[in-house]
């Protein structure tokens, strides 16, 4: 699904709330809500929102191997990987 991003006056949450919430419930858009003319707010679906948290743990977490294999010379090969992998999943 493409994200859509509207930019909308803070005002418009007030007086065309259905509207909003139909953009970010069916389309997946998210809005920007302006106040005196300055970006103030977002406004996204639920979904939305916690898809966002994942993607920035996602992230984080591939920062933090990222900085963990700089500093060291051990690699793996994706045999040992998948081996300790199904070890871990068989002890489960």
């Amino acid at each position: 699904m493409r994200i859509i991003t509207e930019i909308r006056p803070v005002s418009d949450l007030q007086n065309n709330f259905n509207d909003i919430s139909r953009l970010v419930h069916e389309n997946g858009a998210s809005v920007i809500l302006t106040k005196n003319g300055r970006r103030d707010m977002v406004v996204m679906s639920v979904e939305a929102y916690e898809n966002s948290g994942f993607q920035s743990e996602i992230y984080h977490k591939l920062k933090e191997a990222e900085i963990e294999a700089d500093s060291t010379e051990k690699r793996y090969t994706h045999g040992e990987v998948m081996d300790r992998l199904q070890k871990i999943i068989a002890g489960a």
